[in-house]
């Protein structure tokens, strides 16, 4: 079950954090990569790292809140791959502040690069999708994008995420007569590079272990089987999913 051999899949915000994590478990299933992301120096590393898997490497640059970047990257992935089998909307990041605190360059920054930016890139890459009747789209939202938070302000984070929740389900619905299933993803607590700052500090470690049942941050590659589901042929008849993986945080 869930070999990925011969599928073609595109990853977003591949050059670190949980999309290069991700990029690595794809290409131990067996998946040839498409790698988006800003630096692509990092890409070209990860393609020499991923490439002795037998696995064929696509890296580009590419702003996700670009529009032509991501026109771009869809000619190029048709040049080479002529597909489109997977796609996880990674990329992401956040200025945080209140609700009374957040300057409109703060909102719109985080609104565009982590909600606009999932809607981008779906409908471009959706649309090859289409032409072959084929398609797993993997949103990666947040637990934050299923509830508030205490510990600290970050209501633009709050805000995007809950609507990658809901654009999933609102894509799942129309996709899945085109062969294509829309499902999310919501991380909890996992130390990445947008992440780490916070997390290291005694005072929200503490926070995490009185409101994370599992009373620890999440271990990289725990993500990555919850991807591989939903990137499988055996996840056909699974659509509009909004899956936790959050060591419980959500539950209580």
């Amino acid at each position: 079950m869930f070999n990925l051999k011969g599928r073609v899949a595109v990853i977003t915000g591949a050059s670190s954090g949980l999309g290069k994590q991700m990029s690595r478990a794809f290409a131990n299933q067996g998946a040839d990569l498409v790698l988006l992301a800003r630096r692509v120096e990092r890409l070209e590393e990860l393609k020499n790292e991923l490439s002795s898997l037998g696995v064929k490497v696509l890296p580009l640059k590419c702003d996700v809140t670009n529009v032509e970047d991501i026109n771009a990257a869809v000619k190029a992935t048709r040049e080479t791959f002529n597909k489109v089998d997977i796609l996880v909307n990674c990329a992401g990041s956040a200025k945080n502040a209140g609700v009374l605190d957040m300057t409109d360059e703060e909102w719109d920054f985080t609104i565009k690069t982590d909600m606009d930016s999932v809607f981008y890139v779906t409908r471009a890459f959706g649309n090859i999708m289409k032409e072959n009747h084929y398609g797993r789209i993997i949103n990666i939202a947040s637990m934050y994008g299923l509830v508030g938070n205490m510990a600290m302000g970050t209501i633009a984070y709050h805000t995007s995420k809950g609507g990658v929740v809901n654009f999933t389900r609102a894509a799942a619905s129309e996709l899945a007569k085109e062969g294509i299933t829309v499902n999310a993803i919501c991380p909890g607590y996992f130390d990445t590079e947008l992440t780490h700052e916070t997390l290291i500090t005694d005072e929200f470690t503490q926070y995490m272990k009185a409101t994370v049942p599992a009373g620890r941050y999440g271990k990289e590659g725990e993500l990555n089987a919850a991807a591989i589901f939903l990137a499988s042929d055996e996840a056909s008849y699974v659509t509009g999913v909004i899956l936790p993986v959050d060591g419980g945080y959500t539950c209580v």
